[in-house]
């Protein structure tokens, strides 16, 4: 568990129960965007250290939200990347994400590659507002319109 001021960043098994009740949160805000959860093939192993993590972010009025890393090739991927919706335009993605590629830079990675859709117009401006530029689709939903793909070199 990592502190930083009052917001504290705990890395968990991504079975893990709270893990799993903010997943099942983005899934259900996925659904709500197009139709359905995020459908990506994956196991607990590909968050387990020491090339993944995943991480649950919270402070003394509660939950956060979630992020993990996952390795995809030579790049660290970000997968389930979730803030609340009543702790969202509060910094904490921003946050996050920082925690996220702090992680994937002490683990020797020096690009990060992620996964969004046009229906998340927000998760897009905050990706591009830090430095993620677009790359080809690739993965799960490369072959759908929606997909966007971004990447950053940490």
């Amino acid at each position: 568990m990592t502190s930083v001021g009052d917001w504290t960043l705990q890395t968990v098994p991504y079975d893990d129960p709270l893990a799993q009740a903010l997943v099942s949160e983005l899934n259900d805000d996925l659904s709500q965007r197009y139709g359905g959860g995020d459908a990506t093939p994956v196991r607990a192993d590909d968050f387990a250290p020491p090339s993944g993590t995943f991480v649950v972010a919270s402070d003394s009025a509660g939950l956060i939200g979630c992020a993990g890393l996952r390795t995809q090739g030579a790049d660290a991927e970000l997968k389930r990347m979730f803030i609340r919706p009543g702790r969202r335009r509060q910094g904490h993605a921003k946050r996050l994400l920082e925690a996220i590629e702090d992680y994937a830079r002490g683990r020797g990675f020096s690009r990060v590659i992620l996964e969004t859709g046009t229906a998340q117009p927000e998760a897009m401006a905050l990706y591009e507002s830090v430095g993620y530029l677009p790359i080809p689709s690739y993965g799960y939903y490369r072959d759908e319109p929606e997909c966007r793909c971004y990447a950053r070199w940490i």
